[in-house]
């Protein structure tokens, strides 16, 4: 099992952590069943980069990055070396531990 901390740089919003996290979904998944509000316009399906987020903590606990995902994090705003985009994240199997992401302010996509 695992547990996985949210936070957000948009302001005003505070730290999320979700606990007893099975494995075998990603992160963008478990954010949405949480009731966290994680952009995804293309539906998870790696074919763009609005779920994009940043592991602070815990990649090691995620499948790794493959080439088609560093192709749309390229694409993503403000990426950084801990880039990932979030329907990609899935938590290993059999595994267990502390996860922690921070989504990026997603106020940039209010307009569409």
């Amino acid at each position: 099992m695992y547990n996985i901390t949210f936070k957000f740089e948009q302001k005003g919003l505070e730290p999320i952590t979700i606990e007893h996290v099975e494995a075998d979904q990603s992160i963008l998944e478990v954010a949405l069943k949480n009731d966290i509000d994680l952009h995804h316009n293309c539906g998870g399906v790696c074919a763009c980069s609005t779920c994009h987020v940043y592991i602070e903590k815990g990649d090691d606990l995620v499948e790794e990055l493959s080439d088609r995902e560093e192709d749309f994090i390229d694409r993503a705003v403000n990426p950084r070396l801990n880039s990932r985009l979030s329907c990609q994240c899935i938590l290993n199997s059999g595994g267990s531990g502390n996860i922690e992401v921070t989504l990026p302010d997603q106020t940039q996509f209010l307009g569409e």
